[in-house]
């Protein structure tokens, strides 16, 4: 069923009945307006059946052992460029950065290169880190760096 002007989409598995008190939930929930709400993962009840059947779920990555850090850049309207992280478990452990002038033009790139450089040298990496991300030309670069150490 789309949802929304973005093509946004809900699945649900062929067995589930939903009831059009569901369907108006969804539809007033992503009509609502506002700010971006912060991402509070749960994996308890009813939460953890959601989170699991996301692509982070599926790829059974809420079970790893190390350190889990999310980067994304932003490219705001009025010409405002920045980048930040945040590390998944310790929800105070964030970071957030202006990058680049407006006269220069913007670059999704450069954004995404500098969460995540923010995040390398937020402190010495002692453990593994699963680094998530949006960006394809991030993760070229960084497949480069694999087995290099």
């Amino acid at each position: 069923m789309a949802v929304s002007e973005d093509d946004t989409s809900c699945w649900v598995h062929k067995d589930l009945t939903v009831t059009t008190k569901q369907i108006q939930a969804l539809l007033t929930a992503v009509r609502a307006s506002g700010e971006k709400d912060e991402c509070q993962v749960q994996l308890t009840g009813i939460e953890r059946e959601y989170w699991m059947g996301t692509e982070i779920g599926r790829l059974k990555d809420y079970g790893f052992r190390g350190t889990v850090t999310a980067g994304d850049g932003c490219n705001q309207k009025e010409g405002k460029m920045g980048a930040g992280y945040v590390n998944l478990r310790k929800k105070r452990k964030s970071q957030q950065r202006k990058v680049g002038r407006k006269e220069e033009g913007s670059s999704s790139n450069c954004l995404e290169l500098a969460a995540f450089v923010l995040a390398l040298c937020s402190k010495p990496v002692t453990k593994p880190m699963l680094y998530l991300c949006d960006n394809q030309a991030l993760l070229k670069v960084v497949n480069r760096w694999v087995g290099e150490g």
